[in-house]
């Protein structure tokens, strides 16, 4: 069993892409869970509240890989977690978050990074909807995965559906199809 994450900054259409992914393949995938965690909270996060995001994220993941038969969908995982608790918190996300973190990157057969070459659309979850803040987030998710030698395919394209040809096409070949 192979699990995929659908990494990149915030708006480039990872959920959406995630959905479609597990529908295509009839795979299960985990959700964002701050997301979730955001609206259980009354839209406030704090440093104090990164070590539960973090518990659960990895138990979405774990939830969705058992259900997998030859694959499953992330949308984002634990490296996503650290990098916005660096960006939003200066350094708070707990050590044993990061030590998690680069253990479970080892364990993804391929990273879906989603560039920010479509429109940014409004949330209140959202920080960097600037071109600069935008640009910036790019470098720092690409420099994730290569500073690591994660697999990673780049999905460009503003047309949702040729960037989803480009996702499955890549898993595809993750899974020796």
């Amino acid at each position: 069993m192979k699990r995929i994450a659908v990494f990149g900054p915030e708006s480039t259409g990872k959920t959406s892409l995630a959905r479609r992914l597990a529908a295509h393949f009839d795979e299960p995938w985990s959700i964002e869970y701050v997301r979730r965690y955001w609206d259980e909270h009354d839209a406030t996060i704090r440093p104090a509240d990164l070590d539960a995001i973090a518990r659960g994220q990895i138990a979405g993941e774990d939830a969705a890989a058992a259900a997998a038969r030859r694959v499953c969908f992330c949308d984002t995982e634990l490296l996503t977690c650290v990098l916005w608790d660096d960006l939003l918190f200066r350094g708070s996300c707990p050590p044993w978050v990061r030590e998690e973190a680069e253990r479970r990157a080892r364990g993804f057969a391929l990273f879906l990074l989603c560039a920010t070459d479509v429109p940014f659309e409004p949330d209140p979850q959202r920080c960097f909807p600037d071109p600069d803040g935008r640009a910036m987030c790019m470098r720092l998710w690409r420099e994730t995965l290569t500073s690591r030698g994660l697999p990673f395919v780049e999905l460009h394209g503003g047309d949702f559906e040729a960037r989803a040809l480009q996702a499955i096409r890549a898993v595809e070949s993750a899974l020796g199809a």
